[in-house]
């Protein structure tokens, strides 16, 4: 199976980038969802610990994610050679999520709607949050799309890079307890062999997107 870029990116230099670009934004934007419908049932107290907890979230997020987006933009998007329409809308919906979380993290440090009433601020608080989620979404559903359901017909080089980076992440098998019969010698040779490499190839960087 081929992958969106945005699986590739997921996939690459475990866990960090999943950690970085999925973990971390996707558990604090479920956090905030949590406090959000705490701080909408008690609409009235400001002061309340969970309203103080859902700003903090607000802010932290926002400007994580906004950091995420520009180290995106300049290190990864450049780069990218577009595999089909899902491809584009997975990547481009991860990224149009720094709008609503940014604008959150604004909204609470008082750059914009100063001027709005506490019910109006939670309304416009609570609809770039359903914007975010909508976005999020989005990009999670056509990044885990094969994009050669969309029409994309990859390229031998590009098969060849697909197959090669499937094949780093997979486990060396571990053949330290096998018991190989005398006239096998030749073949246990060769499998001890290729495990090797493939341990020697596991050791390289993948901080990086290739495409």
């Amino acid at each position: 199976m081929m992958m969106t870029h945005y699986m590739e990116l997921l996939s690459l230099d475990q866990p960090w980038n999943l950690i970085f670009y999925m973990v971390i934004p996707v558990g604090l934007a479920e956090l905030l969802v949590a406090t959000e419908f705490f701080t909408m049932y008690n609409i009235d107290d400001k002061n309340s610990a969970v309203r103080k907890v859902n700003r903090l979230i607000g802010i932290v997020l926002g400007f994580y994610f906004t950091a995420l987006v520009i180290y995106f933009m300049i290190n990864i998007y450049p780069g990218i050679k577009w595999r089909g329409s899902a491809d584009i809308i997975a990547v481009t919906s991860y990224l149009l999520g720094v709008f609503p979380l940014l604008s959150i993290a604004l909204l609470e440090i008082g750059v914009i709607g100063k001027n709005l009433a506490d019910r109006a601020k939670l309304k416009l608080h609570f609809c770039l949050l359903i914007t975010f989620l909508v976005v999020g979404h989005v990009a999670m559903i056509f990044g885990m799309v094969d994009p050669t359901i969309t029409g994309w017909k990859p390229s031998q080089g590009e098969m060849m890079h697909m197959d090669h980076e499937m094949n780093m992440q997979m486990p060396t098998m571990d053949r330290s307890g096998m018991d190989m019969p005398d006239h096998d010698e030749n073949k246990t040779h060769v499998m001890d062999h290729s495990g090797h490499d493939m341990q020697g190839m596991s050791g390289h960087d993948h901080s990086k997107m290739s495409h």
